[in-house]
């Protein structure tokens, strides 16, 4: 039926809207409310412009020659192809030569999941990274957990609960250096007197001197006389006592509150005060072993290369307190110059824990410094020991295996190690605090005992100690160290007496006496150590 004059043009049919349901129904055009006649045009608004000519119609498109299809590349990755964009002014729709549906209902997460599984299973790099990630928090976990465990607080044994009860055996008349005939020399691996008759050396460290205020500690609690009876009490024969080449250098006077317990030393430069310190042990019968601990007067030992070694001029402006190796051994003739008439004095030790850089401080360096030194004092005074340290903090006495020292003076060489509870932390077994007691031994024999266990020369254990409230680390240490010092019967220094550290007046955890430079600490340290000293 023909459309009514007048009326709106017709739908299109129902075919064209199946071919292309889109692209009908943007091409429909709804019917004008108020449609005009046909034939009819709109009058023309005043507002409106004249008609436009009609433009030039395009010229058409040169031919293109045929391209052949683009073919996609072998693989398991599928590459999008070029998209198609058709604008039908207000609705754009994009399609990509393949004709994908524009909505695609998205995959699961279970099957997404896989697929990334399967794209890292494919990828060996990415493996082997998990694998070095899973081992490296594996070890960092074995790791915590064992120093967890050594960091634990030490729970004391029955033995160590008995002795803190009190009271403290009697020392030892018999080891006092007044009941041997001075001089003292060395004989194979021991320390002897004129007779034969070994003298070995149990000895605790007092410290002050070296430090920043220039003075022995406790002389502001206690009179110097007092002190002595204290570590006679204790058991103790013999004092190391450590001394700063900036002491020497500077001479200052030393504050009158620092030796308030001994008034006769108000007014007094550090040298009197050490000396006065030296006569009050060496008249109640204890010998003393001098100790140059430091260059510049300060807590040993820090990174500080200034005062690694015995000289340090090489390193220029750097150092606040410098000396070339020949002011270094005038210190020490000026120092001993005091004692060469004290025959209780035995002897001098040249410097303490010779160290470098990671390893840079050779063996052969030291012995040459340490010989040149050594002859020095020797020519003043040839009764003295002579006591020469190892290398890396004093660990190390390997080297005199090949490079012995050798003094103009025969039997006057003694050599010395410390042996700490952070000691051997270079080592692939780990710190001696938590080595089991085989590798331990190993590695004493190793770098100090195979002189005495070959019975070539003498050595002391110059430092040791631990802290009064242990952890399951400073306790295992402490174990295996006194078994191996029993089992070579070692001569040794304990560190140290002092309850304060000077300058700040903090407190010493490795003391073995209380504030009042009077009381005995009855703990599992000194147990041990009276247990070796009564057994020689």
């Amino acid at each position: 039926m023909a459309p009514r004059k007048g009326s709106p043009p017709a739908t299109p049919p129902l075919k064209d809207l199946k071919q292309d349901p889109l692209e009908s129904f943007l091409a429909w055009q709804p019917p004008l409310k108020d449609a005009l006649p046909t034939g009819s045009s709109p009058p023309p608004s005043p507002l409106s412009s004249p008609p436009r000519p009609p433009l030039p119609p395009l010229p058409p498109p040169l031919p293109q020659p045929p391209q052949p299809p683009k073919q996609q590349p072998p693989g398991r990755h599928w590459t999008a192809p070029p998209l198609r964009i058709i604008n039908y002014g207000t609705w754009v729709k994009v399609r990509g030569y393949r004709q994908l549906p524009l909505f695609q209902r998205p995959r699961s997460k279970r099957v997404r999941t896989l697929q990334r599984l399967r794209r890292w299973q494919l990828s060996p790099c990415r493996m082997i990274l998990i694998i070095l990630a899973i081992f490296l928090l594996a070890i960092v976990g074995y790791i915590w957990r064992k120093e967890a465990r050594l960091s634990a607080p030490w729970i004391p044994d029955a033995e160590s609960k008995l002795f803190s009860k009190g009271p403290l055996p009697p020392p030892r008349q018999s080891s006092n250096i007044s009941q041997f005939q001075l001089p003292l020399k060395t004989r194979g691996r021991a320390i002897v007197d004129q007779t034969g008759r070994r003298f070995k050396l149990s000895s605790v460290n007092w410290y002050g001197a070296s430090d920043e205020l220039f003075v022995v500690g406790g002389l502001e609690v206690q009179h110097r006389d007092v002190i002595a009876q204290t570590i006679l009490r204790l058991g103790f024969n013999s004092v190391r006592l450590p001394y700063s080449d900036e002491l020497v250098m500077k001479n200052p006077v030393i504050e009158s509150r620092l030796v308030s317990a001994n008034p006769d030393l108000a007014g007094k430069r550090a040298l009197d005060v050490l000396e006065a310190a030296v006569t009050a042990l060496t008249e109640a019968g204890i010998a003393v072993i001098v100790n140059n601990h430091i260059t510049t007067a300060t807590w040993c030992c820090g990174i500080d290369p200034c005062d690694s070694g015995w000289a340090n001029d090489h390193l220029g402006l750097l150092c606040r307190v410098a000396q070339t190796e020949e002011q270094w051994i005038h210190h020490w003739e000026k120092l001993m110059a005091r004692f060469v008439d004290n025959p209780r004095v035995i002897g001098a030790d040249l410097r303490n824990e010779v160290r470098g850089l990671w390893g840079t401080m050779p063996w052969s360096r030291w012995a040459s410094a340490a010989e040149r030194c050594g002859n020095r004092l020797l020519s003043m005074r040839p009764d003295w020991l002579i006591f020469v340290e190892g290398t890396e903090s004093a660990n190390d006495v390997s080297g005199a295996r090949d490079r012995p020292i050798r003094l103009d003076v025969a039997d006057r060489l003694v050599y010395s190690a410390h042996v700490y509870a952070w000691s051997g932390w270079g080592s692939w077994q780990g710190r001696f605090a938590q080595r089991d007691y085989d590798s331990f031994a190993e590695t004493m024999r190793r770098n100090w005992a195979y002189l005495v266990d070959g019975d070539v020369a003498p050595v002391w254990v110059g430092e040791l100690g631990a802290p009064n409230n242990p952890t399951n680390g400073d306790a295992h240490y402490w174990k295996n160290l006194w078994r191996f010092l029993k089992d070579v019967d070692a001569d040794f220094g304990y560190w140290a007496i002092n309850p304060r550290k000077p300058k700040d007046n903090g407190s010493e955890s490795y003391s073995i006496v209380a504030d009042d430079w009077v009381t005995p600490v009855l703990d599992y340290r000194l147990k041990d150590m009276v247990d070796l000293m009564h057994a020689s």
